[in-house]
């Protein structure tokens, strides 16, 4: 606190920052913390750790690697050693762990999720600052004050993973799935119907896959109301128009109690969305702890 005032955020707004300061973030992939227990489903804590362990290593050897553009952002990300550890896959877990997105359930298993990574990320910068240091600007900190010494000022923050999430194939950040199939248009507009791996494997197991099926979920946008498809099938596989915009902010805020940094999250409207139903969100979002939100009212774009 005694350094700066915080000025602005990244581009996505999930990080915060003095000026000067860089924006240097990592994502683990949740699918990748998967086992089976007794033929179900489970979160391995115990990879989960060590990611997160290597990961904190890592973006502080980042720190140190970086060639920086001006003297001023050399010296603060030195000073601060800001890092921002955070998910991706986060509704692709759910749904292997047979969880609805918009459920109390899927608020509760954020928060363990993500107390868990937040809590061993510090473990693991405070045990780096007993080889390394402490970062340089530690005495003007609030870790001072509580007589912990550590290497990172923040070790904690959740990005959209556009990109990165595309990379892994899994959902991204910890936003619901966009959609179970889709028509993607290349090329000469070349028509390529995609589904959802996850969804894809369950639709055959089950035997309900077909190519018609899955045209006609691409031009619903959703299988809420197919009857063909088993009742808890639908429950589970929710995409961010069947959920309600107050879930969205459930989901974030239950994250952001865990995370020193903010969270990027959008909040999907239909074409319907009023002033008064924005405004609701981004009170609710206020008053649930979030640090900024992110509203998409569908259609607003041409294309």
């Amino acid at each position: 606190p005694k350094v700066g005032e915080i000025e602005s955020t990244n581009p996505c707004g999930e990080q915060p920052l003095l000026p000067y300061e860089s924006c240097n973030l990592g994502s683990i992939n949740l699918m990748t913390c998967l086992k089976k227990s007794k033929s179900k489903t489970v979160i391995d804590y115990g990879k989960l750790g060590s990611i997160v362990d290597d990961s904190v290593h890592f973006l502080d050897n980042v720190i140190d690697v970086n060639k920086y553009p001006l003297p001023m952002v050399d010296e603060m990300t030195k000073g601060t050693r800001k890092i921002g550890l955070g998910v991706m896959g986060f509704a692709d877990m759910l749904i292997e762990l047979g969880i609805p997105y918009n459920s109390e359930e899927a608020v509760s298993k954020a928060e363990e999720v993500m107390k868990f990574i937040n809590e061993r990320s510090k473990d693991a910068s405070i045990k780096l600052a007993q080889k390394r240091g402490n970062f340089k600007y530690y005495e003007d900190s609030i870790f001072k004050e509580k007589g912990i010494a550590i290497r990172n000022a923040t070790t904690t923050t959740i990005a959209p993973t556009g990109t990165i999430s595309i990379i892994a194939g899994v959902s991204s950040g910890i936003e619901p799935l966009f959609a179970l199939s889709f028509v993607r248009n290349v090329m000469d507009n070349d028509e390529l119907p995609e589904v959802n791996p996850l969804f894809e494997k369950v639709a055959k197991e089950m035997g309900f896959y077909s190519t018609e099926l899955m045209r006609e979920i691409a031009d619903h946008g959703t299988i809420h109301d197919i009857k063909s498809i088993p009742e808890d099938v639908r429950r589970v596989f929710v995409t961010a128009h069947d959920i309600e915009p107050e879930w969205h902010i459930k989901i974030q805020s239950a994250f952001q109690k865990y995370t020193d940094n903010a969270v990027s999250k959008t909040v999907n409207f239909s074409n319907s969305a009023t002033r008064d139903d924005v405004s609701k969100v981004y009170m609710m979002a206020y008053k649930m702890g979030c640090k900024g939100v992110t509203i998409y009212r569908d259609g607003s774009r041409d294309s």
